[in-house]
């Protein structure tokens, strides 16, 4: 019998200083059962970072051919594809053939690592490919936050995302590996 995925939902209040936005966003994220907390925090981060009326989330993990967070133009094109994890070339050069832009957000450590120093010969001349890691302290004070239900305060200033929430806070740092 398959499990079903477990809802969640975040209310984020997001103050980008970097971008000018500000804006409320009302999130009901569908927790894959193959999901850990981990992406599913890292996921909602990735959508702070890149918030839009236009940003979605996908079907995720169980569809090969969407990102895991999109944002689509009026005219159905794609302008921003956002990965989670460390996915393959083959996956990366579809990405950065469909999209205008495109974010991988790696945050598991030395795997993380591992993957980069494999994969990163291999993509450097993908112009639009954007390369962030999350260091895993600052993944763990993340995931820390997370509920079946959330109220997310997001501050972002000079690519620093502070968030809190009634169960806690932490500061995000991003390390860029590749701009």
């Amino acid at each position: 019998m398959a499990q079903n995925a477990t809802i969640h939902k975040a209310e984020l209040q997001i103050s980008d200083l970097d971008r000018h936005y500000y804006e409320g966003h009302h999130l009901t994220i569908a927790r894959h059962p193959s999901e850990n907390e981990q992406r599913m925090m890292v996921r909602i981060l990735a959508f702070v970072r890149h918030a839009n009326e236009q940003l979605a989330f996908t079907k995720g993990i169980s569809t090969d051919d969407e990102p895991d967070i999109w944002q689509r133009s009026l005219s159905d094109e794609i302008e921003v594809w956002i990965e989670l994890g460390q996915p393959d070339e083959k996956r990366l050069r579809k990405a950065c053939g469909r999209s205008q832009e495109v974010y991988v957000y790696t945050y598991s450590g030395n795997s993380a690592e591992i993957w980069w120093q494999q994969m990163q010969n291999k993509v450097h001349s993908s112009n639009n490919l954007h390369v962030l890691n999350i260091p895993t302290d600052q993944v763990e004070a993340l995931t820390e936050m997370a509920e079946r239900s959330m109220i997310i305060q997001a501050t972002i200033q000079d690519e620093e995302i502070w968030l809190s929430s009634e169960v806690g806070s932490c500061n995000i740092k991003p390390d860029v590996w590749k701009a």
